[in-house]
Parts: C-alpha cells; sequence; structure tokens
C-alpha cells in the first residue's frame, strides 16, 4: 500500500465487542454502541465524527450482541461511512484478538479506536505521524495527570517508555487517549483465533522499540462509565444548542 495520507484510505477499526458491566443494567439488553446519547445511539455519533474528519471507512469488531449494531447500521452508508463487520464468534477475543480476525477487512494500515471513545481530533495528524515514524504502531497519549481516569502512560521526550493499565507508577501522568494507527505487522506475533488484549500488542511495541507517541491536548470523552455518559450527553446537547442559535 503506498504511504497515502489521504484518510479515505486508512480505515478504522472500532472495537465495540466488549460486555460493557458497568454499565449495566442499561447493556443487559443492548450493546454499548446502541446506547443513547443526545437522542441518538452512541455509535451514530462516533460515525458522524469520523466522517467529519475524513475518514470513509470503518470496521465493526463486534461480540456481545453485535447483530443488534449491524441490524441498526447496516452498510453505513447513512452516515458517509462505509461499514464492514467483523464478529468473534462464540468466545469473546479480547480487544486484541477482535482486532486480529479483523485483518484480512482492514489493509495494511489502519486507525483502532476505543468502542466507548468520542475523540474530537484532527485525524490526519497521528497518521502523519506514524508514517514518519517509521515504526509498527502509534499510540495518542493526553497528558491527563488523574483528571478524566488514571493516568497509565510514561510519555517523555516524544517517547512512550512505558504502559500498564493495571500497575501504575509516578512516571505514568500521560493516558491512553482511546486512538491507536497500526502497520497490520505490529500483529504479526499474535496467535489468530485466541483472546488478548490490545495492551499487549503496545507492550510488545514498547519492548521492540516500535511504538511512536503522538501528544493530543484536546480531551477525550467516553461512555465507558455512568460518569462520563453523562458527561458526553450533556456536551453533545450543548453543541445542538449552540448550532441552532
Amino acid at each position: 500500500m503506498k504511504d497515502s495520507l489521504s484518510l479515505a484510505d486508512w480505515p478504522v477499526a472500532i472495537l465495540a465487542g466488549g460486555l460493557a458491566t458497568r454499565l449495566r443494567p442499561v447493556t443487559e439488553k443492548i450493546p454499548k454502541s446502541l446506547i443513547e446519547v443526545a437522542g441518538r445511539p452512541f455509535l451514530e455519533h462516533q460515525l458522524r465524527l469520523l466522517q467529519s474528519g475524513g475518514i470513509r471507512k470503518a470496521v465493526l469488531c463486534l461480540g456481545y450482541r453485535g447483530e443488534m449494531i449491524q441490524e441498526e447500521f447496516r452498510d453505513g452508508r447513512e452516515f458517509g461511512v462505509e461499514l464492514s463487520y467483523s464478529f468473534d464468534g462464540p468466545e469473546l477475543l479480547g480487544t486484541g484478538g477482535a482486532l486480529k480476525k479483523a485483518l484480512p477487512l482492514l489493509g495494511e494500515r489502519f486507525f483502532v479506536l476505543y468502542g466507548d471513545s468520542y475523540l474530537p481530533i484532527d485525524y490526519a495528524a497521528p497518521a502523519h505521524a506514524l508514517v514518519a515514524s517509521g515504526k509498527l504502531g502509534l499510540m495518542t497519549v493526553f497528558r491527563n495527570e488523574g483528571r478524566w481516569d488514571t493516568s497509565n502512560v510514561w510519555f517523555a521526550d516524544g517517547v512512550i517508555k512505558n504502559y500498564d493499565k493495571k500497575q501504575q507508577t509516578p512516571e505514568m501522568r500521560y493516558i491512553d487517549y482511546g486512538l491507536g494507527v497500526f502497520d497490520a505487522a505490529a500483529l504479526a506475533g499474535f496467535p489468530a483465533g485466541k483472546a488478548f488484549d490490545l495492551a499487549d500488542v503496545y507492550q510488545d511495541l514498547i519492548a521492540r522499540n516500535e511504538l511512536a507517541g503522538y501528544e493530543v491536548t484536546q480531551r477525550f470523552y467516553e461512555i465507558g462509565s455512568h460518569a462520563g455518559l453523562a458527561e458526553l450527553d450533556a456536551m453533545l446537547r450543548s453543541q445542538k444548542v449552540s448550532s441552532t442559535k
């Protein structure tokens, strides 16, 4: 694949196969992507944001109640984003395993977005940064200082030195922003059909000096918790009000 930086050539994998236990009882009957935010399913907001940023293709990596998402969004034409679907199968594969399974639909280079993240940034910038780095992967990071969630990245002098969601250290002042950019070769060493986490991929790349870092200054929004859901709902509703004035 050419190093084209037209975002129409860069698909995004949306990792939306989890059980969303923190949002129960809401998610006992529907997947997280279909939770209503500001009057519309959350995935609709995600897709419209991606489309406005220049992205034209998305692969939905689905597991829990994923067929409901496919029935609702179909080919994505209504939202200006061509949708494809990759299902875990009988057992959940985790974020890494789901991404590995979706590789045939993604091609050589692609974005990876968590299914509960709403990220109002310039998506071209991290794509440029990955190409310039010559590395196999890139993690976007945000200087969090423990404000929005638990900081989990040690990022210094433009380099990601450590990333761990379970064991934090004092040097971790940044957080995984929720958007990665990858070359398919980044997952070559991981087994197909087995469950593993995207964090495992990031840590493997760090160990091999194959992970670039890109600092984002805009804060992130998420619906992984009831508090985050309420905050995003309020933000999107305020945008609607201001746009009608």
